[in-house]
């Protein structure tokens, strides 16, 4: 069975998200959904607006505002004041997590070794340089 090129993107990628959502679920942070996960890995470093949120996770504003909401009720985000524009807020990453993303991103550069150990480094590194030419190709 041959899969086309999304597929092929798409499992690895959903293997790696599994194995990330576990392990941060190992470590104490149960109460995150992976819905919730998907539009907190997207929050920026200076923060996000809900609508750049619902834009990146490409979810309605609706649901972006109710995963916020339920990141924020966890203690994961705080909304601050927008400091361009006084009548929005911008969502940030808070303490805790902060932590979680910690743990997320150590899982990942697990899952990195074994693959760049599997693909070995020539081929690992010309996949990276590739798939950054799609990214630039593809993200809006």
């Amino acid at each position: 069975m041959a899969f086309n090129i999304g597929l092929l993107l798409y499992i690895p990628y959903r293997a790696l998200e599994d194995r990330v959502y576990e392990a941060v679920a190992a470590a104490g942070f149960t109460d995150i959904t992976m819905a919730q996960s998907r539009v907190f890995q997207r929050i920026s470093q200076a923060g996000s607006r809900v609508t750049e949120l619902a834009d990146r996770a490409k979810v309605t504003k609706q649901t972006a505002s109710a995963l916020v909401q339920a990141l924020e009720d966890g203690a994961y985000v705080e909304r601050v004041p927008d400091p361009t524009d006084a009548r929005a807020s911008l969502v940030r990453v808070a303490p805790r997590g902060a932590a979680a993303t910690a743990i997320a991103a150590a899982e990942i550069a697990r899952i990195e070794a074994e693959w760049r150990r599997e693909l070995g480094p020539a081929r690992y590194d010309r996949l990276i340089r590739d798939l950054e030419v799609l990214r630039r190709l593809t993200d809006e």
